[in-house]
């Protein structure tokens, strides 16, 4: 139904806000202090346990979906580093180290050679 079909009734007319509508009042929020209620200082006790994902990146390569689509057992895929290079290791995709793969108790392991600072973004490709 167009407007030209619509009776004068059905048509909606602007109407005047509700008085009440119109007054605000300051709204109370609890303080973001340096110290907790108890006075002790807030710090990182309050995220220690939250899980994050660390990720130790050898190296990256490209492939077309026909060479993803050959890939067999026994395939190898050449990676854009040197084999003994140091490794990027990321916490939940942001670098924020580099370090040597070692081998603990035959399993594999990564020795931290250097902190790196944080960027503000994920590596891209």
């Amino acid at each position: 139904m167009d407007q030209a079909e619509r009776s004068p009734e059905t048509m909606s007319t602007p109407r005047e806000p509700d008085p009440a509508m119109r007054e605000a009042s300051p709204v109370s929020l609890p303080s973001f202090s340096s110290s907790a209620e108890g006075g002790a200082p807030q710090s990182i006790e309050l995220i220690r346990d939250v899980p994050l994902r660390v990720t130790v990146e050898l190296g990256r390569t490209r492939l077309l979906v026909r060479e993803v689509l050959a890939l067999r057992a026994g395939s190898v895929v050449e990676l854009d580093r040197q084999a003994g290079a140091p490794v990027d290791i990321l916490v939940n995709g942001v670098p924020m180290a580099r370090g040597e793969v070692v081998v603990v108790d035959e399993r594999f392991g990564v020795r931290i050679t250097e902190v790196i600072g944080t960027p503000t973004a994920p590596l891209d490709d």
